[in-house]
């Protein structure tokens, strides 16, 4: 009886120290195992201050309380930065970098101007790693580095952005931006895809696309859940959608192979066509694998982004009369000034306050929380250690909502990226020239 409860107290003694070694186990592993004999003769650098979360999920289910439960993601960083004060002995004064472990990998992440513009201008020591390439395929720019990444880039630029090519988009979209306005409520949701189906693949409404908005449904919630490729897992369906994209997208590669002269001068106005034509220096053109990846991805790319920002552009607009007053008034001089005709890129570009509307529209709607990078070696920061192979996230969010940088940060204000004029959209939309 005696030995029953000795292993009762010995059970519940114990339980406090278990609860903690699971609590701390991830830093444990990282800094002792798998790190610490990789820092020595590092002289006096450490790693910054943070938390890596608990075995398997990191500091994901920190991430989704704030993000998905309590929908305060301001105060995922808030709290790490609250920690940091009250570890001052410790760590000293802060600059923005902190551990963690998020998508499934030891992540550090950066939320300062200075370190994000060091990080952002450091290619070479940081190149882009999005959480899980497999999900975005491998002749990506996303996921292709030096050589490879510069050939894409020339591809995807010289199909995208000529003079031509930007003029037949902006025809091309606005009958069907048109006729969605006049029934906002039914179409609304579903304009900016149809768009970039049409302007990508000349795919008209219809089944096919409804599958494919289906599909990049079932991917765009892959990339924010943890990479357990176990089935009934939002990442394993994640994976069947980006194979059934990749499919549908192959098919009509192939389609349009088999056309070949029959198909030239019909349609020869969308992305696909442009980027099985051009070729690069040597004469050479991309090839099926790269066309494919990056039709989807570009998809991908504003799938969701855009018409989120549409969204909160309304909702802002609907809550400043007078932004709204100023931005109707620049848009119907231009109207007036084309009559019956559409707009074309010149046209655009001369509509001055209606980019400081879009400009203020992205920072407080913040689609994209962070980008994504990986430490290429070992960086030493300011006395902080950045590891090789590390994940490494640029952090926008936090410095859009920052005071620091942005005077009532929770206003909606175009008329603040007046004194931004000479940053334009660089660095995440924040004022680098700060001195912190």
């Amino acid at each position: 009886m005696e030995i029953g409860w000795l292993a009762v107290a010995t059970m519940f003694g114990a339980a406090p120290l278990l609860l903690q070694l699971i609590w701390h186990w991830n830093e444990l592993y990282y800094l002792f195992f798998s790190y610490s004999w990789k820092a020595k003769g590092d002289g006096e650098a450490k790693l910054p201050p943070g938390w890596m979360g608990v075995p398997f999920f990191g500091d994901m289910l920190s991430f989704l309380w704030f993000f998905k439960i309590v929908s305060r993601p301001n105060d995922f960083i808030r709290a790490k930065k609250e920690s940091e004060e009250q570890n001052y002995d410790r760590y000293g004064e802060g600059v923005g970098l902190y551990k963690s472990h998020l998508f499934g990998e030891p992540s550090i992440i950066a939320c300062s101007p200075a370190v994000n513009k060091f990080i952002l201008q450091s290619a070479d020591l940081f190149p882009i790693r999005w959480p899980d390439p497999t999900l975005l395929g491998k002749s990506t720019l996303a996921t292709s580095h030096g050589d490879q990444h510069r050939r894409l880039r020339n591809f995807v630029l010289g199909a995208i952005n000529r003079p031509e090519s930007l003029a037949r988009i902006a025809l091309s979209v606005q009958p069907g931006i048109t006729a969605a306005l006049q029934s906002w409520a039914e179409k609304g949701s579903i304009v900016t895809f149809q768009n970039i189906c049409k302007m990508f693949v000349s795919l008209e409404a219809g089944p096919l696309q409804d599958k494919l908005d289906e599909y990049f449904t079932g991917l765009v919630a892959g990339f924010r859940a943890q990479p357990f490729n176990f089935p009934g897992t939002a990442y394993r369906h994640a994976l069947q959608c980006r194979k059934k994209l990749t499919d549908e997208f192959r098919r009509e590669l192939v389609k349009r192979k088999q056309l070949g002269h029959e198909r030239s001068g019909l349609m020869d106005d969308d992305l696909m066509d442009r980027m099985m034509k051009m070729k690069d220096e040597q004469g050479m053109k991309m090839g099926d694998d790269e066309v494919v990846d990056n039709i989807t991805n570009l998809i991908l790319g504003g799938y969701e982004a855009t018409s989120l920002s549409i969204v909160w552009a309304v909702y802002h607009l609907a809550k400043s009369p007078d932004v709204l007053r100023r931005l109707r008034n620049e848009n119907k001089d231009m109207s007036e000034m084309k009559g019956e005709d559409f707009l074309t890129v010149e046209d655009v570009s001369k509509l001055k306050y209606t980019a400081k509307v879009i400009e203020e529209t992205i920072r407080l709607a913040n689609v994209s929380v962070m980008v994504f990078r990986r430490a290429a070696k070992d960086v030493n920061y300011q006395g902080y250690k950045i590891p090789k192979d590390w994940k490494v996230l640029i952090w926008l969010r936090t410095l859009h909502m920052d005071p620091l940088y942005f005077d009532n940060p929770l206003s909606f204000n175009p008329d603040r990226w007046n004194a931004y004029t000479d940053m334009h959209m660089r660095h995440g939309r924040t004022s680098y020239n700060v001195e912190d």
